[in-house]
């Protein structure tokens, strides 16, 4: 059963807790039952021994979206899953501040990410959450901010007059005593997709936050839809109404690396746009980022690239020549193969693969299967007698109806 998020925060709101968690390290998982007994000895409850290390653990994880920001912060579990990154935060707070947004009310606003992030930049916020220890964590988050304040109500009932912005980030879970489960209905979200189309209907800047997963088809006329994906991984997809929507941009995708951010982005609705080119698996392989992917811009990669699709409803592309892009990762072609477990697993065994890498789109076969049955009567005898082991990638694709594996290397431009 998982814990009362409530009896994991109450410990916390008071001196006593406050500054025995402010005194903890950086959580460690192989430490926690030491300290734990060590905490308990000096006199500290179990209540607030277990509140404490709860909350070193959360803000340890926490620091992948929060960075140092997170050992200042309260969370709670759910909370944290649904998080906005504090660097995509800002990106949303930058466009309230670009359109001259001056008071942002945050419906849901969850552990207050987005609602510090719009405070950082001098705008006003009401942050509303409905979930009584969820704003009792964005309060003690937005302290440093006056102009913040949190309101502990229902999204869908919270007056907006006075306030000429509005964000939303509604909840796509449904929490029970035994974790949390995803939503996938836009009308089952809280608040509804609904509710966000009559706000925006109202002529206010609105923005929201949805999953990445949300369908091309549930997304409204009339607005602009960008999907964001951080070092790899598609984190949200965020409609912008009114003010907040740029000029000719009806989708795009927004990339943020190591390297920096960039963007793609198109004018036409989804299904529009350039036909793409489709040909043989040769020379270097692109596989888009999930970003692109999501927003229907593969084509859009295809010619920048000078390149073309192996098939028209899978997104890899090959081109002749290696181009730096920051929307796709490259491979060079190493070999192009019928997908034929007999056949592959001689490959692995002539090629002594020790490692094996597979990706794959538009194939129903899983990797983990595969790898299976390509390595099944292999031994470490065996292997040794062959030399050191390789690594290889290998690509399951379709290319029309032959299913066809490709052999591939990572390289770096």
């Amino acid at each position: 059963m998982a814990a009362d998020p409530r009896e994991q925060i109450e410990p916390l709101l008071n001196s006593e807790g406050w500054e025995l968690l402010a005194s903890l390290g950086p959580y460690r998982e192989d430490e926690a039952f030491e300290l734990n007994q060590r905490l308990r000895k000096a006199g500290h409850s179990p209540e607030l021994v277990s509140a404490v290390l709860t909350q070193s653990r959360l803000r340890t994880k926490a620091e992948a979206k929060f960075g140092e920001f997170a050992r200042e912060m309260l969370f709670t579990q759910a909370g944290l899953e649904q998080a906005t990154r504090l660097n995509v935060a800002a990106r949303h707070a930058e466009r309230f501040a670009r359109a001259g947004v001056k008071h942002v009310a945050d419906l849901g606003c969850g552990l207050g990410a987005d609602s510090l992030a719009l405070a950082s930049m001098d705008i006003s916020v009401t942050a509303v959450e409905r979930d009584e220890v969820t704003a009792a964590c964005a309060t003690v988050n937005l302290l440093p901010f006056p102009h913040a304040t949190v309101v502990h109500g229902d999204a869908e009932s919270v007056p907006l007059e006075g306030v000429d912005g509005v964000w939303l980030d509604p909840a796509r879970r449904s929490t029970s005593t035994s974790g949390t489960t995803r939503i996938w209905d836009p009308e089952a979200f809280s608040p509804p997709l609904s509710f966000v189309e009559s706000i925006a209907a109202s002529g206010k800047a609105v923005g929201v936050k949805f999953g990445p997963g949300m369908p091309h088809e549930s997304i409204p006329a009339g607005c602009e839809a960008q999907w964001v994906s951080v070092n790899g991984d598609v984190t949200e997809v965020a409609l912008w109404f009114n003010a907040l929507q740029r000029p000719g941009v009806r989708r795009s995708a927004l990339v943020i690396g190591p390297q920096g951010a960039a963007e793609m982005s198109s004018g036409q609705d989804f299904g529009e746009g350039p036909a793409p080119e489709i040909g043989p698996a040769s020379g270097y392989l692109y596989e888009p980022d999930g970003a692109v992917i999501r927003a229907g811009l593969v084509a859009d990669v295809a010619l920048e690239l000078d390149g073309h699709l192996l098939d028209e409803h899978i997104a890899y592309i090959c081109a002749p020549e290696l181009r730096d892009t920051p929307f796709a990762r490259a491979y060079r072609v190493l070999d192009v193969m019928p997908f034929n477990v007999k056949a592959l697993k001689q490959w692995v065994k002539a090629n002594n693969i020790g490692v094996l890498d597979i990706k794959k789109r538009g194939i129903s076969t899983t990797p983990e299967e595969l790898r299976k049955q390509l390595f099944q009567g292999s031994t470490s005898k065996k292997a040794a007698k062959a030399g050191k082991p390789r690594s290889a990638t290998l690509v399951l694709t379709r290319i029309g109806e032959t299913r066809v594996a490709i052999a591939v290397e990572p390289v770096k431009v």
